[in-house]
């Protein structure tokens, strides 16, 4: 049960090691790009490519919904990155429960954006965490959990690392299944990765340019942090806290070095509505942003 490309490690890795997928549960198709096209999710198309059944119901609380799913008599439900709530008639219809594959190091950001938060927020390190699925937000008890620094990766970078370790880490909790107990999650620690907004994408200059690089981190590819330069929007994917002074918000210098709140913030790569990312020197060459322009 998974919809995004995070998902699809795990469905890969389920299939490699010999167990036997009866169905593929994910969100059903949306409409995307200029022409509106129905586009299936990425464990969607994997799964077709495999072989396997997919079913993607809006809801999972109807009674016909619930049925379908019971009438499968899986074992057990693997879940990753799934999007909808699993009502409790779902969870308890395997005899093994519904098992989770969640980013972060459990107490620590439960919810929609564990990666994007856990960046935002400075963390040093994060991880993948095993953990049987009850009805709170992400409250179970855990199997297993795996820690990863976070360095200097972007939120895209550090998914697609945590995606590869949470698809190793499920074989390897199947495998072990009777032998692993279960550790109810501390009390202390606990935060919450709240969905990330579309207004705090917006870049907000007055902020340090150290807050300023971890929100760029944390957003980018998608959403995608954003500013404003000559009425046109203007995505920054990637940047670094410099030193540097000025009115917030103002080119301080030709590379287009942007002042802060406290420090400047360098940008590195950036992306015009309509055109592919570029690096500062392209992004420049084809939009000159001159020292002294305020960006809104």
């Amino acid at each position: 049960m998974g919809s995004p490309e995070f998902a699809v490690p795990t469905l890969e890795a389920l299939v490699a090691a010999g167990h036997d997928v009866v169905a593929a549960y994910c969100q059903p198709p949306r409409s995307a790009g200029r022409g509106k096209a129905l586009r299936p999710t990425a464990v969607q198309v994997r799964a077709e490519a495999l072989g396997i059944k997919v079913r993607s119901p809006v809801r999972l609380k109807t009674p016909d919904a619930q049925a379908e799913f019971a009438a499968l008599e899986a074992d057990i439900a693997v879940v990753a990155a799934y999007g909808l709530i699993l009502p409790q008639a779902i969870l308890d219809a395997p005899p093994f429960g519904c098992l989770n594959v969640h980013g972060s190091l459990l107490p620590r950001w439960r919810g929609a954006a564990p990666v994007q938060r856990a960046i935002m927020a400075g963390d040093e390190v994060t991880g993948v965490t095993i953990m049987q699925m009850e009805a709170g937000l992400d409250t179970g008890p855990m199997l297993l959990n795996q820690e990863v620094r976070i360095d200097r990766k972007d939120a895209g970078q550090l998914t697609d690392e945590l995606a590869q370790i949470g698809a190793v880490a499920m074989v390897e909790v199947l495998d072990k299944l009777d032998a692993l107990p279960l550790v109810a999650q501390p009390e202390t620690g606990v935060t919450y990765a709240a969905k990330i907004s579309k207004d705090e994408a917006r870049v907000d200059w007055a902020r340090p340019a150290t807050e300023l690089e971890r929100l760029v981190q944390g957003l980018a590819p998608f959403p995608g942090a954003w500013f404003e330069v000559e009425g046109e929007r203007v995505k920054l994917l990637g940047a670094e806290a410099v030193e540097g002074s000025g009115v917030p918000g103002m080119i301080v210098d030709n590379r287009m070095t942007i002042a802060c709140g406290k420090g400047a913030l360098a940008p590195r790569l950036l992306q015009r509505a309509g055109r592919s990312p570029m690096i500062i020197e392209e992004f420049l060459r084809g939009f000159p942003v001159p020292q002294g322009t305020i960006l809104a």
